[in-house]
């Protein structure tokens, strides 16, 4: 399982919960799982990690003449089936300086505006393969997003039929498909690659290059992280230029969609250690407290008859927080209260600074990253907002289910395929409120109707727990990914071209 970010150790989005939950799962189910990620210097340095040395200096080579060094350390993923080993991939430098990932001393810093790094942590991944002394080879390398998009690409160009790798699947997995990992015609020296790959059926992309192409058109298998975002995907709106390729692997059986879940563990309102209370769907009195206890660390009137809205996003446009911009005001003028945690782009973070200001007692905005108090809002809040203009699966809306919160978002994506309307002349479906046009009076209409079902105790009630008894663990997703992973197994056993692609020998 290769990622740029896993949880615990980086996290900026949800690809870093998948990357630390999805090993968990499959490790449950008795399957040998790996997890390989750069090494962070915020890693390194925090002693709760434990990382080890494993491979003091080896050579990566990236590109023809040249060669740049890696090292390779360890910590590891605890959890109740036993340890999953987490190795670290590190850059050395000849002359002294940092090498890549050594500026990342928190989270918000893990991701490079060049190519470079990938392309080294790419090459260094499979070389690192090549170099464990412990007789474990890879069935199938798990790659996530583009900045490992490259991975598939060079185990099928510069790696012959003798390696650790020649004979592994790749299997890629888009967590979004607007982050492509797109760059210059100028940088293409930078990957090593032959110039035969520079073109249309391969990894030229309008002009430039892209790692998320590069993934698309080598891997045996590829999935997006939910059914309809599969689907959209191959669409002009929601396939970001790369529609095309997606309806041929749509139409060549490659291209699947797998619901992503959440990790059960770390979120359980009835054990989370960030909580004043604990409660479960048996016995919800805790929510309760939480929900005061929320009030009183936000500065929120105490007022247990006034539901607070929660929001726990990155504050961009795909979020749908232009929508949220333009129905605050008729928000507010509703009985509700509104508690805001994230960050993002600098005008949205000023925005709701100043709503907080305006609307003192009613409004909380905290601006940062804080897990603890991410989970107190799941937890102390009624309704959770997700707008979001596009949507690859969406993990905020499992947690607030998992802890009661009941969601209000945008029919796209996973959301689609998670949430389902509540309804008042129906009372005994549904887990959310959904909106389908993208707009201010639809997202407002939403907000209305669950403000209205709010002022409905008994219903309210019983639609929280349903929510609670909805079912978003790793389980049956974990055997959704076993199935996908022997499909590609097959494929490359059988020596299936992932596309046809002329590929020059190995140098």
């Amino acid at each position: 399982m290769i990622s740029a970010e896993v949880a615990p150790f980086a996290k900026v989005g949800g690809l870093a919960d998948v990357a630390g939950a999805l090993p968990k799962a499959l490790l449950d189910r008795g399957h040998d799982v790996r997890v390989v990620m750069p090494c962070y210097k915020m890693v390194e340095d925090n002693s709760a990690f434990n990382v080890q040395d494993v491979l003091d200096r080896f050579p990566v080579p990236t590109g023809p003449g040249r060669t740049e060094w890696a090292t390779l350390r360890r910590t590891s993923i605890h959890s109740a089936a036993g340890e999953i080993p987490v190795f670290l991939v590190g850059n050395v430098r000849a002359d002294g300086k940092p090498g890549y990932f050594a500026e990342a001393t928190e989270s918000r810093k893990v991701y490079s505006l060049t190519p470079q790094p990938y392309v080294f942590f790419c090459r260094a991944v499979l070389e690192m393969l090549n170099r464990l002394g412990d007789g474990w080879y890879p069935d199938v390398l798990h790659c996530n997003d583009w900045q490992s998009g490259l991975i598939p690409t060079y185990a099928r160009t510069d790696y012959g039929t003798d390696t650790r790798v020649s004979h592994a699947a790749a299997v890629f997995t888009i967590h979004n498909l607007a982050y492509q990992g797109n760059f210059d015609r100028n940088d293409w020296n930078a990957t090593g690659l032959p110039d035969s790959l520079y073109n249309v059926n391969a990894l030229e992309f309008y002009g430039g290059w892209s790692f998320m192409k590069a993934g698309l058109t080598f891997a045996d298998r590829i999935n997006t992280v939910s059914e309809t975002y599969s689907r959209e995907i191959r669409s002009p709106e929601y396939g970001c230029g790369l529609q095309g390729l997606m309806e041929t692997l749509a139409r060549t059986g490659r291209l699947t969609g797998i619901m992503n879940g959440i990790d059960y563990e770390e979120y359980d309102p009835e054990t989370d250690p960030y909580l004043p209370s604990h409660f479960s769907a048996a016995d919800p009195a805790g929510k309760r407290l939480c929900k005061s206890a929320l009030q009183a660390e936000l500065g929120l009137a105490p007022d247990p008859k006034v539901p607070i809205i929660g929001l726990v996003s990155r504050l961009a446009d795909q979020k749908g927080l232009d929508l949220i911009h333009a129905i605050a005001e008729n928000m507010l003028a509703l009985p509700v209260q509104f508690a805001l945690l994230g960050t993002g782009e600098p005008y949205y973070e000023g925005y709701f600074h100043e709503l907080q200001e305006r609307f003192p007692g009613r409004v909380h905005t905290r601006i940062g990253f804080d897990i603890p108090l991410a989970q107190r809002i799941y937890a102390g809040s009624d309704m959770f907002l997700m707008p979001s203009r596009f949507e690859p699966c969406g993990l905020g809306q499992m947690m607030a289910l998992r802890y009661g919160t009941i969601p209000i978002v945008r029919a796209t994506g996973g959301l689609s395929d998670s949430v389902h309307a509540a309804s008042a002349s129906s009372p005994g479906i549904g887990n959310g409120f959904v909106f389908s046009e993208y707009s201010p009076a639809a997202l407002l209409g939403a907000v209305r109707d669950s403000v209205a079902y709010y002022r409905q105790p008994a219903r309210w009630k019983k639609l929280v727990r349903r929510a609670m008894q909805c079912d978003f663990s790793w389980t049956r997703s974990a055997e959704r990914y076993e199935v996908l992973y022997c499909s590609a197994i097959a494929a490359r056993h059988a020596g299936q071209s992932p596309l046809s692609v002329d590929v020059e020998a190995p140098k």
